[in-house]
């Protein structure tokens, strides 16, 4: 099984950095076999696409993600890619004339479109306290929510690797 772990984000704009973070973290303490690969997207969700486009059977995003959570919060979520019909593939088109463009959602449609769209994707969500100063660091919120979305991804990876091992 391959695993993808995308970072996606703007180091410049503070919390909406998180995701690079992340990928920086598990770069640095990379624990994982070659069946895991950890890839930093930044804003250039083109390139991601790009890199789904050699096979994975899992996509891990980490990124901001807005619920109304305090600061720091991290959700685990499945997000549902919508299926594509002609009207909505035009609208599509149109919308990914930016090949820089950063917003996960458009990443997955895309993907979904080119079908290189894994099988099982999550994405493991931060809430951002602020991303409006540019040059700022990360909150210290969201700092400390890196080590629990390294935590996180860990059980995800462990999670398929035990199924993996189990299966016939």
């Amino acid at each position: 099984m391959k695993i993808l772990v995308a970072g996606v984000g703007n180091v410049l704009r503070g919390d909406d950095g998180f995701g690079v973070a992340v990928a920086q973290a598990l770069f640095e303490n990379n624990t994982f076999g070659s069946e895991v690969t950890v890839f930093e997207a930044g804003i250039a969700g083109i390139a991601l696409v790009q890199e789904l486009m050699t096979g994975y059977d899992v996509l891990i995003i980490a990124d901001t993600i807005h619920r109304g959570g305090l600061p720091g919060t991290i959700y685990v979520i499945e997000p549902k890619v919508p299926e594509l019909d002609e009207k909505f593939s035009n609208e599509l088109h149109q919308s990914l004339a930016d090949a820089h463009y950063s917003d996960p959602s458009k990443v997955l449609i895309l993907a979904k479109a080119l079908d290189v769209l894994p099988p099982r994707v999550f994405m493991i969500g931060c809430e951002p306290a602020g991303y409006d100063e540019l040059g700022a660091d990360l909150s210290p919120a969201v700092r400390r929510a890196v080590q629990v979305a390294l935590e996180r991804i860990e059980f995800l990876i462990a999670d398929f690797s035990s199924q993996i091992e189990q299966s016939p």
